[in-house]
């Protein structure tokens, strides 16, 4: 058994990476592996105030992040893999493609970081930097494996014996990224993700109900309650198990946060909770409503309280006196 798997590894790294030149490919899914874990364990370290371990960078009074070492690193790795690109060299691309990934990696746990502009590492946002690494890691598995955007409805073609030209192959590419971006919107990010290569998933996603806190449902499901109430039963029946493994494992290898209560506790009491959907935006139109306009806002020509229609102001503001 062990020998039987040995040669299957070979051949499977012989013939599906090394020839197809994929190694880059596989050095670059292996450096973001890697730096993940080792960052992540750097960090928890430092977290747990360890004599032995290394302590935050500073420079003066300033922390420094190592999502700045990621864009170093990948910047150079980057230019590197641009200049050696011309001259094939499998080998010097598969360092440099390494080195990519070690930097994707620490840009990438950081995500959470330059999404909302403030450090929120170890908080509930900061899972957002572990959803983007697994998102990574998925996409490059993917197209490790062999799978291509758009294949299935290339495949699709063939059968219908469509000729495949440039504008047939950028309405595919349009609709697909369209799909995915509807899908994403309703609040199915994995299903939008995997759905790219797999087009069928895509399908499955528009046609299914938008998750309760999701834009879709905010867009469009305020004036379908029945919809809404669809859609949270939904989340709490089928959604709610994903979302306790999906926050062990996120507890397993990142670290629980920093909230009270915990992550796990606020999500179950989310979602015991009725959903409702924010209200949209007053509209401009004056079939819709009164809103603000270019020559004035509603409500323009009510007199403030205390004040008469008559009241004249010396200015257009009027200096506001201390109460005595």
């Amino acid at each position: 058994m062990h020998h039987w798997l040995s040669n299957r590894a070979a051949d499977w790294m012989s013939h599906d990476i090394i020839e197809r030149g994929r190694l880059p490919l596989l050095v670059f899914f292996l450096g973001l592996i890697v730096g993940f874990v080792v960052i992540r364990i750097s960090v928890r370290l430092i977290r747990a105030d360890v004599r032995w371990w290394f302590s935050n960078v500073t420079a003066g009074d300033t922390h420094i992040h190592h999502v700045v070492f990621g864009v170093v690193l990948t910047l150079l790795s980057g230019l590197g893999l641009i200049a050696f690109a011309l001259s094939g060299d499998q080998a010097a691309m598969s360092v440099l493609a390494g080195l990519f990934g070690i930097g994707a990696a620490l840009i990438l746990d950081e995500f959470a970081l330059i999404f909302y502009l403030r450090d929120v590492y170890w908080s509930q946002e900061g899972r957002t930097s572990v959803d983007a690494v697994f998102i990574a890691l998925a996409a490059t598995g993917m197209i490790l494996l062999g799978f291509r955007p758009l294949d299935l409805y290339f495949d699709a073609l063939h059968d219908l014996r469509v000729g495949r030209t440039f504008v047939v192959d950028l309405i595919a590419a349009v609709l697909n990224l369209a799909l995915a971006a509807i899908v994403v919107l309703k609040g199915k990010v994995w299903t939008g993700v995997i759905g790219v290569f797999a087009w069928p998933l895509l399908i499955v996603g528009v046609i299914r109900l938008a998750r309760p806190t999701s834009p879709w449902a905010r867009w469009r499901y305020l004036s379908r309650p029945r919809k809404l109430e669809r859609s949270i039963e939904r989340e709490r029946k089928l959604r709610r198990p994903f979302v306790r493994v999906k926050i062990f494992l996120q507890d397993l290898i990142a670290g629980r946060p920093d909230v009270l209560p915990h992550v796990r506790t606020a999500t179950e009491d989310r979602l015991d909770h009725v959903v409702h959907p924010a209200p949209p935006p007053p509209a401009i139109s004056p079939q819709r409503g009164l809103s603000g306009t270019i020559v004035g806002l509603p409500g323009d020509d009510v007199p403030p309280a205390g004040r008469g229609p008559g009241t004249h102001l010396d200015s257009e503001h009027e200096p506001v006196e201390p109460h005595t």
